[in-house]
């Protein structure tokens, strides 16, 4: 989708919509002033049309009959977008994306957001209007997303006797974004940025989106490659062979009962140029499993195709760094992706086996389907010993405990450092990516005590998404800025009891938010 910025008058757009957005307070004025772009009543709008959060109402101007001076609207339709009586900046971003996903249902192909009063939200919102600019393109992206990439139009190729060609079927193809000349250059560095977190925030869904027949260790280490050549990053990936050597045995257990085998994924953005400073180095580790089973321990059977989403947080890594390299952030982000599916072949480990990790710590595998972690291990320690970086931030749908406690809206997150969970949190409110903390209090460690080993890998049934972060808390050794985010319940919708389908690419928003106002 082409993203522009225009300082054309909004009546002269000649698009399929162009999109207002109406506050609550305001509406009586705001649907009057639309009714006479549009040039006839919109008494029914005004009747049904609230102006809630989000809520859109679709108008079909009569072109010639505009009553304020001449001026009737050229758009084939005009989008009412409603922001409610108290819109914040997630506000703009779910306008965007109602907007974007009745566009997609109406089969539009060009759209004009309309922000040219985008001064007068950014000071009643105390935001910059580069910012709502932001938003506004993240959201509508957000909207116009549609797993599409595995998907043929066989009906119509039948028809013509024709071989189906795997092409998507339809897509919007343009945004433009209205502003006055004031706010001209701030609204376009905001849209710049949003189409570039949007993007690749696109990227990471299309991943996860992909069932464990595309997608797997293998090809999820080659989907880093890529971006990394795109972008201008480095990807360094272990195989199977090296991942022995080095003795990663977290990652080497889980992946026992899987025929492909393990990759181990390093990826380094470094900037360009540095100025002789000393720039902060972010560490992200994901967990990459590309299929969960549960192993032994094997899961329901309802459902089970969503643990396709199982490495979503090894696909908001890839999304990360493709972020800080196209953004050329003055940081070095390091992200490390352990990936393995989770399978019960022959050789699959049990239900009490002991295996050593590679800090050497060892665990009694209490449980398979507690695999995440263990894959985790390997790659918090490694991060840990290597580059020792600044902050080691590592996300992962860990366990259905946090998405009982915390449910689709936010993520659980844990930290050993109040400032970096201050900052994370602060950034989850500004990306509309929420998070909340929970404690780590050394309480819970008892649960996770094993008789045979250093440490088991479940804590039992009570504070099971705890439990988790506190075993993965023992293989950071001495750091002392370090936070888990378990994003199990707003990753990917369904696994969460939403009717909505499909991953939400939580995680790239959120991070980029992070590390674009590190301190």
């Amino acid at each position: 989708m082409k993203v522009s910025v225009s300082k054309a008058a909004v009546h002269l757009q000649k698009v399929d919509a162009v999109v207002f957005l109406v506050l609550k307070t305001l509406r009586k004025q705001r649907v009057a002033e639309i009714e006479s772009l549009a040039g006839q009543s919109a008494d029914a709008i005004d009747v049904d049309f609230k102006a809630a959060e989000g809520e859109v109402a679709v108008l079909y101007p009569q072109s010639g009959n505009g009553q304020s001076n001449g001026k009737a609207v050229s758009a084939k339709r005009i989008f009412l977008v409603g922001l409610g009586e108290k819109p914040s900046l997630d506000t703009f971003r779910k306008a965007a994306s109602a907007a974007a996903t009745k566009a997609k249902e109406l089969k539009l192909a060009k759209v004009a957001f309309d922000l040219s009063d985008v001064a007068d939200y950014a000071k009643q919102l105390s935001e910059s209007a580069s910012y709502l600019s932001q938003a506004t393109t993240e959201g509508f992206l957000h909207g116009a997303y549609e797993f599409q990439m595995l998907k043929t139009d066989r009906v119509e190729a039948m028809k013509q006797g024709k071989k189906t060609t795997g092409e998507k079927k339809h897509e919007i193809t343009e945004l433009m974004i209205l502003t006055d000349a004031k706010s001209f250059e701030t609204v376009q560095h905001g849209a710049e940025v949003g189409e570039i977190i949007g993007t690749s925030q696109s990227m990471v869904r299309d991943l996860i989106n992909q069932p464990s027949n595309y997608i797997d260790a293998v090809s999820l280490a080659n989907a880093a490659k890529k971006s990394g050549k795109a972008h201008g990053f480095a990807v360094t990936v272990f195989d199977k062979k090296k991942i022995t050597a080095l003795g990663m045995g977290g990652l080497l257990g889980v992946n026992r009962g899987s025929a492909i085998p393990p990759t181990f994924s390093i990826l380094d953005y470094k900037p360009a140029r540095t100025n002789g400073k000393a720039l902060p180095t972010i560490a992200i580790v994901g967990k990459g499993v590309t299929f969960d089973t549960g192993g032994i321990s094997l899961k329901p059977a309802d459902n089970m195709g969503d643990m396709k989403s199982d490495m979503s947080g090894a696909a908001d890594v890839i999304g990360a760094v493709e972020v800080a390299a196209r953004l050329k952030l003055p940081m070095r982000v390091i992200g490390i992706i352990p990936s393995t599916d989770n399978k019960t072949g022959p050789d699959a480990q049990n239900p009490g086996d002991i295996l050593t990790t590679y800090a050497g710590i060892t665990v009694e595998v209490d449980n398979t389907d507690a695999e995440g972690r263990l894959i985790l291990a390997d790659g918090l320690t490694y991060v840990k010993e290597q580059y020792n970086p600044d902050v080691i931030i590592d996300l992962a749908t860990l366990t259905g405990a946090c998405v009982v406690a915390l449910g689709n809206p936010a993520a659980g997150l844990f930290s050993n450092n109040d400032d970096v969970a201050e900052q994370i949190f602060k950034a989850g409110m500004r990306s509309g990516e929420k998070v909340w903390r929970m404690p780590m209090w050394d309480d819970y460690d008892k649960q996770i005590k094993s008789d045979v080993a250093d440490v088991k890998n479940t804590g039992g049934r009570g504070a099971g998404a705890i439990t988790a972060a506190k075993f993965l808390e023992k293989f950071i050794g001495d750091h002392k800025a370090w936070a888990h985010i378990d994003i199990a319940g707003p990753a990917f919708a369904s696994m969460s009891g939403s009717t909505a389908r499909g991953s939400s690419g939580f995680g790239v928003r959120l991070l980029a938010e992070l590390m674009r106002n590190w301190n």
